[in-house]
């Protein structure tokens, strides 16, 4: 027993089918699309759901003398207000007449063409067009139509206009962040000073500017949520390997939660100063390996591996630099292991909920 839908499918089928390629060779005693190749051209034309004009260079002000089914739902128009005339009723007050130009230029050429353009339904809405033009030719080589596709491109035209503006406003807060970071900066030296601790002064100063470098280079990444690991943790360190030959990154390209860049940039700020002074990257040689995985929680795991730096020992209390590491990290529940072989100091990081997709 039928449930109906077969029966639904046929009228959905029937819905789209398009005869207006039939009605045009039926109409058209003269159309150049006739025995086999007219054959094809109706069955292509009646199947494919893109908008689809012939424009007629031999007749005055080229008009119209074919549309399909899916140019007349695309621009409002029924078929027989089309046919007959030159599409440039579709333009209008906003439609850049630059593009316009071009095209009159590449069909004056006998060019093929593919612009984009904003044209206007019957209702006055408006549709970016992707517009295909080319000339048809026959067996003798005269040009006999102009062929057009149109394409309702307006999502990926305000998609990118979005991203455009994202990208704007990145540069901008990109500025304007600069700007505030040298601002801080200035301060913290002129109170150092003030004060007599221009040493402290200097250590925070220099964690404000590891800070601006994370954040930087994430900017532009921020509008869809996520940001490059790799790039953040190149760009805090970059500073404590100027050559580019003591610090190797190892680890699958990865998307991060952009929230966890000042704590996880700060982290990684403080290791590299603590190996600049008493470990690998000092001035006795030796290089850092930073490897990260993401867990089936999407935690990530960060380790910092020093090696042929001087021989380390276990302290009897955490040191400032680690200390703070450990507090940054304890604010979003994360967790530090340090582990003092003679070798070379390693550290385990765990920082929670914080891979998103791979790239």
């Amino acid at each position: 027993m039928s449930d109906g839908s077969e029966h639904a499918q046929d009228e959905d089928q029937a819905s789209w089918y398009d005869d207006s390629p039939q009605r045009f060779r039926e109409t058209n005693p003269t159309t150049h699309f006739q025995g086999s190749s007219g054959v094809l051209f109706e069955q292509a034309m009646a199947q494919t759901r893109m908008a689809i004009s012939l424009a007629d260079p031999n007749v005055e002000d080229m008009p119209l003398v074919f549309v399909n089914n899916a140019f007349v739902n695309l621009t409002g128009y029924r078929e027989e207000e089309l046919l007959g005339r030159n599409c440039r009723f579709l333009q209008g007050p906003e439609t850049d007449m630059r593009v316009v130009r071009k095209v009159r230029e590449a069909l004056a050429r006998e060019d093929v063409i593919v612009v984009e353009l904003l044209n206007y339904r019957k209702d006055g809405s408006t549709f970016w067009n992707a517009l295909h033009l080319g000339p048809i030719y026959n067996e003798a080589g005269d040009l006999i139509y102009y062929f057009g596709s149109q394409w309702n491109v307006s999502d990926v035209h305000a998609a990118r206009a979005d991203e455009k503006h994202a990208r704007i406003m990145a540069r901008e807060l990109s500025h304007r962040m600069k700007n505030m970071f040298s601002v801080i900066g200035g301060l913290v030296t002129v109170a150092g000073r003030t004060r007599g601790i221009q040493n402290e002064a200097a250590e925070i100063n220099d964690r404000i500017r590891a800070l601006g470098r994370a954040f930087e280079t994430t900017l532009d990444d921020v509008a869809v949520g996520s940001v490059n690991l790799t790039d953040a943790i190149r760009a805090v360190l970059a500073p404590y390997d100027p050559e580019g030959n003591r610090i190797a990154f190892e680890g699958e390209d990865l998307r991060v939660d952009p929230n966890l860049i000042s704590t996880m940039g700060l982290t990684l700020h403080e290791l590299a100063v603590n190996a600049t002074k008493y470990g690998a990257l000092g001035p006795d040689g030796g290089k850092v390996t930073i490897t990260w995985e993401k867990t089936r929680q999407h935690d990530l795991d960060i380790d910092w591996i020093e090696r042929g730096g001087p021989s380390v020992t276990k302290p009897d209390s955490l040191g400032s630099g680690l200390g703070i590491t450990e507090t940054l990290l304890g604010t979003i529940g994360g967790q530090i292991t340090p582990n003092w072989d003679p070798n070379g100091l390693r550290v385990q990081l765990r920082i929670p909920r914080a891979s998103k997709e791979n790239v």
